[in-house]
């Protein structure tokens, strides 16, 4: 009940905002990227391949904005801005003659009417796993929410036929008499995976973030070379599978944060002589039930895994830890009893510094180190207050403490 006030409120604020700047999205092709898991490259591949076939496009997304070639932050933990800057820069970009608008939308943004009378042209889901359950209450509330993003597109909506949540996603689109098109790798699609795409991503969950952009952009109308010219020269922005180190062992930062991300990055990171070492928590006050899980994903794939914070707010780090480690101890890990950890073994070290300094101290020659669940973001939470972060700078002092 609370919820739907806020929301009423919400709706009426988006309402004033289009009305305040002139409803600015009808002068554009904007296109909206949803999903789960790969939003934010998928957001990223569209807007690339679009500036590479010189159309004029802006992007809003967790990394930055680029309104009309300006470049600015979005924010703290901020994916899908504010409905009022959302607007504002909706009507920056048609006013500086841009054609094409990428937003990258959350649920939160969809059922919070952050894109209310936005008019999209174009929409992509990439996926659907359970996630933010503390918002939506139901997977199946969550997937609805999702799904609003594709109904609302005025020209095209595009769907990864791979995804889990696929038939869930086209029954829906089926009773609203709302067509679709779908991508996949392997299987019978609109759009499927061949050996023409040529990408130096070789991860196949970045293969589908390629195809859902290649689906998107084929449907606003460019042509093949065109497209695959963007995905040719296409590089992951910030905090995306980013390899900062690499020499006997390697360094990976990557945003994942969800069970289903840190399943499918150590599926292919564990792909190596070495061990893999994982680094990470899980945020405070943000969907507990997943926590579990994402300790069993970890445990699936990780030879050492050091437990860290993410960001606990007002949640107690032992707490949080104490869900991940259960997922971990069904995956047969149990907590180090010496200073350096043998296989199958986590330890806990709650400041993330400390945590990414260790992993570097005990890495031998062929390891592999991940780091998830920051990326890219510079600030980490604690308590009620947001200091300073930089998870490279954190990476480059524990290499000189390992010298």
């Amino acid at each position: 009940m609370i919820r739907t006030i806020k929301n009423s409120y919400h709706l009426i604020q988006a309402l004033l905002a289009n009305i305040k700047y002139g409803f600015p999205s009808r002068s554009l092709n904007v296109i909206g990227v949803t999903g789960t898991d790969g939003k934010t490259t998928t957001s990223h591949l569209i807007y690339h391949i679009l500036k590479s076939a010189g159309k004029s496009v802006s992007i809003t997304s967790s990394v930055y904005a680029d309104i009309a070639g300006e470049i600015s932050d979005t924010g703290l933990h901020v994916t899908t801005q504010s409905r009022w800057e959302i607007q504002k820069n909706l009507r920056k970009a048609a006013q500086k003659g841009c054609e094409y608008f990428v937003i990258e939308t959350t649920s939160h943004g969809i059922d919070q009417f952050r894109v209310g009378w936005v008019k999209f042209a174009y929409s992509v889901l990439t996926n659907i796993t359970k996630e933010h359950l503390d918002y939506h209450k139901t997977y199946e509330n969550y997937l609805k929410t999702k799904v609003k993003l594709l109904s609302w597109a005025q020209k095209s909506r595009i769907v990864n036929k791979d995804a889990l949540a696929f038939h869930d996603v086209a029954k829906i689109l089926l009773a609203e008499k709302k067509p679709f098109v779908t991508y996949s790798l392997h299987d019978d699609a609109n759009y499927v995976w061949s050996d023409k795409i040529k990408t130096t991503l070789s991860e196949d969950f970045n293969h589908e973030n390629i195809m859902a952009a290649i689906a998107c952009c084929r449907e606003i109308g460019l042509t093949q070379s065109e497209i695959l010219k963007g995905v040719r020269t296409f590089t992951l922005p910030k905090g995306r599978l980013d390899c900062v180190y690499d020499q006997d062992f390697k360094i990976f930062i990557d945003f994942a944060h969800t069970p289903n991300s840190i399943r499918k990055l150590l599926g292919e990171l564990s792909k190596t002589k070495g061990r893999v070492i994982h680094v990470f928590g899980s945020a405070g006050l943000r969907d507990a039930e997943k926590r579990p899980d994402m300790g069993r994903a970890s445990g699936e794939f990780a030879d050492i895994v050091v437990i860290t914070e993410e960001d606990y707010r007002t949640e107690k780090f032992q707490s949080i830890a104490g869900a991940i480690i259960k997922g971990l101890n069904e995956q047969g890990f149990t907590k180090a009893k010496t200073k350096i950890p043998e296989i199958k073994q986590y330890v806990l070290k709650e400041r993330r510094q400390e945590a990414i300094s260790f992993a570097v101290s005990i890495a031998k020659k062929h390891d592999v180190i991940v780091l998830t669940g920051k990326g890219h973001e510079q600030s980490l939470a604690r308590g009620k207050k947001e200091y300073s972060w930089d998870e490279y700078r954190a990476v480059r002092k524990a290499l000189i403490l390992k010298q």
